[in-house]
């Protein structure tokens, strides 16, 4: 008799609780299982997940992605940063290394399905042939946000075996299967700043001083770099009378504005670009949706449309210190829809914050 082949799936192994988790419940599921650490930055230690791998009994391998990562994520994160904007890098590594460079090395391991510990949920709607992407369950920990660049041709090949539970039932799971990741901390938002965004910037970004001004134009101050601050950013500023909000930046002027009035902050409308649609079709416009300007925010009733070729975001109700770079995502209850990066948006006296 002709022997079934498994389906393998190759899952990246963090050596953290989800990851090894995930991991653990493809193999209880009886798929060939291979597990995968994928070396981005030199303070990266594959320790944890090797002993994971070695409790689960599956090969695993330690792919060396450190060329790549500084050159997508890394040099992407200081060209935002030095431009005035405020990136969010995991979602450009998600595209770009873990469902990017990682999709192109699983299939070279004749794998039929990349795994990541995401909290995250693909449903297959096989009549109208279309994969959906869904938010977590537990959604405290969802990470649909950070998932928005992905295709039809990549989440057709994805599992996230943690999706469908909470964090506290991974943790039971963790314990289930005797993993050792339990005293694991939660990992980083941003994995490879290890203190502070502020003391990653001053390693790589030159010191650029410049003026401080409040919503007047009277000078009030002097900051060290524009790309140190953020917008709605409260702490750090360093100035005395407070307290001041990170209102604008004017790039051209090397001018940082601020404001004593948290109101300021409140914006309705906002352009965005590189918009990606998971289904692969763009929408009818005027679209009503449920978005997200920043991860942890509140999702809010908002209308898309679009005129002369640019997408625009208008809320029902004004977002807090909507902020260039960051990403905007779209919802339909629990589908993301998609979403994009946040280009522009209009301040409260007028001007356009930085491009």
């Amino acid at each position: 008799m002709k022997k079934i082949r498994k389906e393998r799936v190759v899952v990246a192994m963090s050596g953290g609780v989800d990851s090894s988790v995930a991991t653990a419940l493809l193999k209880k599921s009886g798929f060939d299982v291979v597990g995968v650490f994928m070396k981005l930055w030199p303070s990266f230690d594959e320790k944890r997940a090797q002993r994971a791998a070695k409790k689960l009994g599956i090969p695993f391998y330690v792919f060396n992605f450190e060329k790549e990562f500084k050159k997508k994520v890394i040099d992407y994160f200081l060209t935002e940063y030095r431009a005035g904007r405020t990136p969010n890098p995991c979602v450009v590594c998600n595209k770009e290394i873990k469902f990017g460079l990682l999709f192109k090395k699983a299939l070279s391991l004749s794998a039929d399905y990349i795994a990541t510990g995401h909290y995250a949920r693909v449903v297959d709607n096989s009549r109208q042939c279309i994969f959906r992407l869904y938010k977590g369950k537990d959604k405290n920990k969802d990470q649909s946000y950070f998932l928005w660049q992905l295709n039809q041709k990549i989440l057709g090949k994805i599992l996230f075996p943690v999706g469908d539970y909470t964090k506290t039932e991974v943790r039971k799971l963790a314990k289930k299967f005797k993993l050792p990741v339990l005293d694991v901390p939660e990992s980083q938002e941003v994995c490879f700043i290890q203190t502070t965004t502020a003391d990653f910037l001053k390693k790589y970004l030159k010191l650029k001083p410049g003026r401080i001004i409040n919503t007047n134009g009277r000078v009030i101050g002097h900051h060290q770099g524009l790309h140190f601050y953020t917008i709605g950013q409260r702490k750090g500023i360093g100035l005395t009378g407070g307290p001041f909000y990170i209102l604008d930046k004017n790039i051209r002027k090397n001018v940082l504005i601020v404001t004593k009035n948290e109101n300021d902050l409140y914006k309705k409308e906002l352009i965005i670009k590189n918009i990606n649609w998971i289904s692969g079709k763009q929408p009818r416009f005027p679209l009503k949706t449920k978005a997200r300007v920043r991860y942890r925010h509140k999702l809010a009733s908002a209308v898309i449309s679009k005129k002369n070729n640019k997408i625009k975001v208008k809320f029902t109700r004004s977002q807090r210190a909507i902020t260039p770079g960051q990403s905007v995502v779209f919802y339909k209850g629990q589908e993301l829809l998609g979403g994009g990066m946040i280009r522009t948006c209009l301040s409260s006296f007028g001007r356009t914050l930085i491009r």
